[in-house]
């Protein structure tokens, strides 16, 4: 039913924790649909692989950053995928919540667990945040995009690439739900995060907040939400709409 997609670089340590995480979802997910992205990495991501065979793992020699991982999408054969960051520990009814939020024709959508409201003037910063590091809402919520762990139906992941990124640094969440509205009329949400139920959010907050926060952090890093805020802007001015 869900295959779940990995991406390893600078926290080889975190694969461990996420793959146990995973195992222990409502929802059982089995081992050979679990798959692992890693880009050259900058130390020996080896020690760190699973034992189980039946996890797929995919080497790529040089770094394809946050793209590379979405072009496992065109052979997964599950009805949905979940995708996460190095940096998302998801609790054991993630998984269950994403499908409850889905299957309802008003929420279905891509879904995410950091959803963002862009401003009126479409810049990327300041913006509103929904989810575990934002607004927490006991129902679902549409937004413009969501970032740091996605739940989508496979077929829909072909349209990352119907356009050219305009970044090949940054912005796949951006182009992501931008393409999927303008080619296949497909809205993104971010499902409930209630405050007094967190088994159902997308991560452990103190988790993530505590792995987030280090040196590997992209937003940490150059002109990484400037640039986010130009793929905001080319993604309006080429049909992308977003409530202003």
């Amino acid at each position: 039913m869900i295959s779940v997609i990995l991406n390893v670089y600078k926290r080889p340590e975190m694969l461990d924790k996420q793959i146990k995480a995973i195992k222990a979802q409502s929802v059982p997910i089995k081992s050979e649909n679990i798959h692992i992205w890693y880009n050259t990495p900058d130390e020996d991501v080896e020690q760190f692989l699973p034992v189980d065979e039946a996890i797929k793992t995919y080497e790529c020699n040089w770094n394809t950053k946050f793209w590379g991982r979405f072009s496992l999408i065109p052979m997964l054969r599950t009805e949905y995928v979940a995708m996460f960051d190095d940096d998302i520990l998801p609790p054991p009814n993630w998984f269950e919540n994403c499908l409850n939020t889905i299957k309802n024709p008003n929420t279905c959508g891509i879904l995410g667990g950091s959803g963002v409201i862009i401003n009126r003037n479409g810049d990327y910063v300041p913006n509103m945040k929904v989810g575990w590091n934002g607004m927490q809402l006991d129902t679902a919520k549409e937004v413009n995009l969501v970032g740091h762990a996605w739940f989508f139906k496979q077929e829909w992941g072909k349209y990352l690439w119907y356009e050219k990124p305009y970044s090949w640094d940054n912005g796949e969440d951006i182009m992501f739900s931008y393409l999927a509205q303008k080619y296949g009329g497909i809205k993104t949400f971010v499902p409930p995060h209630p405050i007094e139920n967190k088994s159902i959010w997308c991560t452990s907050p103190e988790v993530s907040t505590d792995v987030g926060m280090d040196d590997n952090a992209s937003w940490r890093k150059g002109n990484h939400l400037s640039l986010r805020s130009e793929i905001c802007h080319h993604c309006i001015n080429n049909g992308w709409k977003i409530n202003r």
